[in-house]
Order: structure tokens, then C-alpha cells, then sequence
């Protein structure tokens, strides 16, 4: 059963959108809506809106958009009932207690996650035991402290097919519990056995607090060297961030992203309190965007190896894509961060971070380290390189680096510039062309697919969403409607939508967003959100209301007349007949 209705108009009234919104975006007024950087895409140019009067938002970049409800859900990765709790209890509410709400996922999902501490807790008693001696010796001769192991709830798994089961199990969890949890399987012969065994185990924890997954590495040379949780109910790896739950409160001026958990316990025990790493093999837009909610610098730590290299300049375009500062530091005797950190000391790596360059002058190192500079050639081809990288910075920058290259290659400055400008000019023509095309496209791409979908015109597709947008805005005008069939519509989700919509009017209810949050998914919100954003106010309401229910009864009759496939042989002939 869906919350009631006085509980939601209260929620309504004490939970403000832009305020809300303002804890994870950077929103600028423009007129009555407000304006930031989409935190579900990567983008540079804000698209992202908040609508005060409907308390919405809408981004015109991913099409994301709903309500304060619909918001948290999405950055957080709550439920539906889990979003509404946190809002709740934001304007000091209470959820209702008459159970007259559906709680069954957001019960799992609170399961889930006991099972998760209470596995850590298992982990991190056997880490200390006599039993889980080898687990405790790898890590301090890893380097870490006693208090570094509590301070991560490091643990250890014993290498037993089940003693992770039973301790679950005594304690009040169902098998099938723990395979939601991630952290037990069900076998060929259908009995449970532990994920993970014989491992030194880290947890993951979220921003909350919440133990969400974890990652347990082998003490020998077994495959597979690593096993990370599955995604669950409350974990999926590319949303999330190791270390974040300590780094979030120290990274007001920088984030550091390490390629390895160890890496980060390494540099917290170092002192180095805003390292974090990605969780999976490869950065991710979603752990991007997380980055940008805390810090708008970062700096790259990746490992010196093949791997670790790709893996940065991955990255460094991953940032390119916002307008997160990115600094990459040159770092030498060792393979990763925790082994410099060991052969050298704390001051020895703060000063490769102080010395971080950005990724303009590290695309320069890397270009210069290339091509042969004592040649004529060599000269050319890191010109013409250095062009292209040149080409997306400022001017002021572009004049500096300008400066300095033609005095370290005796070029003239004005040369170097000239071909700079050719290349831009070039360049923009071709992005503009692309996005012209780009912009074609889609909307081809997007009028066939509704097309297709519905079996029908876009004027039709047009004048149902207005018929929404109207009635959202009007509701006078459901008394336009009391004839209307509303199976003419060719939209299964415009006919949920309208009935809904009709049924509150009805009954005197209010048609705001938060009352549509629960029974429509985030991407049907999204299309409702963005049907609201682009309404415009009506000269005539009620003459445009019933406009737009004659083309769709039009267009209706239209494609379920008679065609000539249905037509008899005499019918057919008719239509060719002038006389």
C-alpha cells in the first residue's frame, strides 16, 4: 500500500528541493529555477535545473529528473521507502507507524547490511585470534599499525568452507539471506558454502557508515588473487568509493585517487587523509561524479606499471568531462604510492604531490619523452602534438605555454600560434558539424523510436504530453474530459499517468510529483519531469486542453480506420475509380 496522504502533504511542506539538492549540487539562481552541474552525468555546461514552483528538477543534458524523493534515491541509492525515511527524518518527522506502507525492500535492504557488520565483526575477531595469526602477520609486515587495522576494520576469512555460515546462522540469519548479502553461494548440490576463505579481508563502507561489501585478497599465489562483492541491494561497485568515509572530512582542498585499497590504508596511516580508491578495475563516470560532490581538485596516484598508466589516462579524460582540477604527481621508486611510502617516508611522497603537475603539462611531459627534440622532426611531431593538447585550454594558458615553447624549441612564437588557431578553427568547424549531426540524429533517432513504440504520429506523442502538462498545470481542465476514452492514447505510460492524474482530481487530492514518486519508476518520473519542464503557460487553457483532445481522437480514428489490407477486392478498386 502506498504512505498516506497527510504524511506526505506534511513532508511536502517541511522538504524544500533547492535545499535539498543544494547538499550535493552547486546551483546558481536564474530567474525563479536554479541552475548546476547534472550529478548523474558528466557534463561541463549546466543543464541541470531545479524548479521551485513544481519542486522538481529536471536535466535537459540525461533526461534525469522527479522530485526531492526521486533525487535521493538516485544519489543515494536508497529505495523508494529509504529515500522517504532520510527526508523524514531531515524535517524531523516521523514515518507513520499503521504499517499502511509496502517497507519489504527497505526491510531487505537493512538485512543486507546487518548481515555486512555483523560479517565484518566475525572477520575482524578472527583476524585476532590465535586461528588467524597468518592474517595478522601479513599485514604488519605489510607496514600497518595495530590502530590502522582497527581504524579500517581490516579482518581475516578462515580457510573454511563454512564457519562464516554458521556464525550467521547463530546469530539469526537465513542462508538465503546471506546470499543476497553477497557473502555465501549456493553449490552444485545446493548447499551454502562462505565466498570468501583463506583471505585478509577489507570492508567497504559508505559515506553513512554502513558496511556495503567487501574485498578479500589471497595469501599466496592462488587465482583469483582478488574477490570483491557481487552487486547487492546496497552495493554496486561503480558508484563507490573506498576510503571516502574518512576522506570525505578532510578533502576541502583535494581528493587523492589511488588505483589499490592498500594504497589508501598506506597513505591514511601516513598521514595522507583524503586518499580513496575506486572500487572495481577501472574509474568509473558515477565514481567521477561522486569525487566532484567533495572536492574540486584531484590528484592521481595510479601505479607506474602498463596497467596503472592506462588506467590514468582513462581517468584524465574521465575529468576532462567536468570541471574538476586534475593534478598528476611524477612519482619515482616504487611501483605504487605504499611502496614509495615505505622506501622513502611521508616527506619524500608529500613533496611528489606538491610537485604534481596538471594534466596539460603531464600530457606535455608524456609527449616530450616521445619524440626525439634534438631533431628536426622530433621538433615537428611534438609540435603538432602539442598543438592538440594546447587547443582545449585557455587563452592566457595557451599564451604561457606558447612562451615557453618556443624558447626551450627556438621556435617563433608567432609560428607556433598561427598553427594553434588553424587547428582550433578547424576543430570547432568539425564539432559543430558533429553536433549538428548529433542533434539530427537523436531527434530522428527519438521521434521513430516513440513512433515505433506507439504506433503513431509525433503530433499525436505531442498532444498527449501537452494534455498532461495542461492538466498538471489546470486541473479545471478535467472537466473537458468526462467523455474522453482514454484508450485512444497510444502511450501506455500518458494512460497511467491520466488515469492517475483524473483520479486525484477527483477524490480532491493534490497532482504534485512526490504524489506520483511511488508507483512510477526514476525513468518514467524523468518523463513526466520533463514533460512539466517544458510546459509553457497557456493564453487559453481550456481551448488548447480541448484542442489537443481532438487531434488525438483524430489521429486515433486515423489509425484505426479502414485499410487496405482489410479491404475487399471491389473495396480496393474503388479507391483507383475516378469515375
Amino acid at each position: 500500500m502506498p504512505l498516506n496522504e497527510s504524511f506526505l502533504q506534511e513532508l511536502k511542506f517541511k522538504t524544500d528541493i533547492e535545499d535539498i539538492i543544494s547538499g550535493y549540487v552547486s546551483l546558481k539562481k536564474r530567474g525563479s529555477t536554479s541552475l548546476g552541474l547534472c550529478p548523474f552525468h558528466n557534463e561541463k555546461t549546466p543543464s541541470f535545473t531545479v524548479y521551485n514552483d513544481t519542486q522538481s528538477f529536471y536535466c535537459f543534458g540525461c533526461g534525469a529528473g522527479g522530485d526531492a524523493v526521486t533525487f535521493i534515491k538516485k544519489i543515494e541509492n536508497l529505495d523508494y521507502i529509504d529515500a522517504v525515511k532520510l527526508l523524514a527524518q531531515r524535517a524531523g518527522l516521523q514515518m507513520p507507524d499503521d504499517n499502511s506502507y509496502d517497507d519489504s525492500l527497505s526491510k531487505k535492504r537493512r538485512r543486507i547490511l546487518e548481515i555486512n557488520r555483523e560479517a565484518a565483526r566475525f572477520f575482524y575477531s578472527y583476524l585476532l585470534s590465535p586461528q588467524g595469526k597468518v592474517g595478522l602477520d601479513y599485514y604488519l609486515n605489510r607496514g600497518l599499525s595495530m590502530n590502522t587495522i582497527k581504524r579500517f576494520g581490516l579482518g581475516y576469512a578462515p580457510d573454511s568452507w563454512d564457519n562464516l555460515l554458521k556464525h550467521l546462522k547463530d546469530k539469526g540469519f537465513r542462508p538465503s539471506e546471506m546470499v543476497d548479502a553477497g557473502v555465501v553461494k549456493i553449490g552444485k548440490n545446493n548447499r551454502y558454502y562462505d565466498i570468501f576463505r583463506n583471505r585478509v579481508m577489507t570492508p567497504i563502507i559508505d559515506v553513512r557508515g554502513n558496511v556495503i561489501a567487501f574485498g578479500g585478497r589471497v595469501l599466496d599465489d592462488s587465482k583469483p588473487k582478488y574477490i570483491n562483492t557481487s552487486d547487492t541491494l546496497v552495493y554496486k561497485k561503480t558508484n563507490e568509493l573506498f576510503g571516502l568515509n574518512l576522506a570525505k572530512d578532510n578533502c576541502s582542498d583535494s581528493l587523492i585517487l589511488c588505483e589499490g585499497y592498500m594504497d589508501v590504508i598506506a597513505m591514511h596511516q601516513a598521514g595522507f587523509k583524503n586518499a580513496v580508491a575506486g572500487c572495481g578495475t577501472a574509474l568509473t563516470n558515477e565514481q567521477v561524479r561522486l569525487i566532484s560532490r567533495y572536492t574540486k581538485e584531484v590528484i592521481l596516484t595510479y601505479d607506474a606499471d602498463e596497467a596503472g598508466q592506462k588506467a590514468l589516462n582513462k581517468a584524465i579524460g574521465l575529468f576532462k568531462q567536468t570541471d574538476i582540477k586534475v593534478r598528476i604527481p611524477a612519482l619515482s621508486g616504487g611501483k605504487d604510492p605504499d611502496e614509495i611510502i615505505k622506501k622513502f617516508g611521508r616527506d619524500k611522497f608529500k613533496g611528489m604531490l606538491e610537485g604534481a603537475s596538471n594534466e596539460i603539462e603531464f600530457a606535455l611531459l608524456d609527449l616530450r619523452n616521445k619524440n626525439n627534440l634534438n631533431t628536426t622532426q622530433g621538433k615537428i611531431d611534438f609540435l603538432s602534438g602539442a598543438i592538440k593538447i594546447l587547443s582545449d585550454v585557455s587563452p592566457i594558458e595557451q599564451d604561457l605555454y606558447l612562451t615557453r615553447l618556443s624558447g626551450e624549441l627556438g621556435v617563433e612564437k608567432a609560428s607556433i600560434k598561427i598553427q594553434l588557431n588553424d587547428y582550433i578553427k578547424r576543430k570547432k568547424s568539425r564539432q559543430k558539424r558533429n553536433m549538428y549531426k548529433s542533434v539530427i540524429n537523436d531527434n530522428i533517432r527519438e521521434n521513430q523510436k516513440l513512433t515505433y513504440e506507439n504506433n503513431t504520429t509525433i503530433r499525436q506523442i505531442k498532444a498527449e504530453e501537452r494534455i498532461i502538462a495542461l492538466l498538471l498545470r489546470y486541473p479545471d481542465c478535467r472537466n473537458l474530459c468526462s467523455d474522453f476514452d482514454v484508450e485512444k492514447f497510444s502511450s501506455v505510460f500518458i494512460k497511467r499517468v491520466f488515469k492517475e492524474i483524473i483520479s486525484r482530481l477527483n477524490n480532491h487530492l493534490d497532482v504534485e510529483l512526490i504524489n506520483f514518486s511511488q508507483f512510477l519508476t526514476d525513468d518514467e518520473l524523468g518523463h513526466l519531469s520533463g514533460i512539466i519542464a517544458r510546459t509553457c503557460e497557456s493564453k487559453n487553457a481550456k481551448k488548447e486542453f480541448s484542442d489537443c483532445l481532438n487531434i488525438v481522437n483524430e489521429e486515433y480514428e486515423k489509425s484505426n480506420g479502414t485499410s487496405s489490407s482489410s479491404m475487399t477486392d471491389d473495396e480496393f478498386r474503388k479507391l483507383f475509380n475516378n469515375g
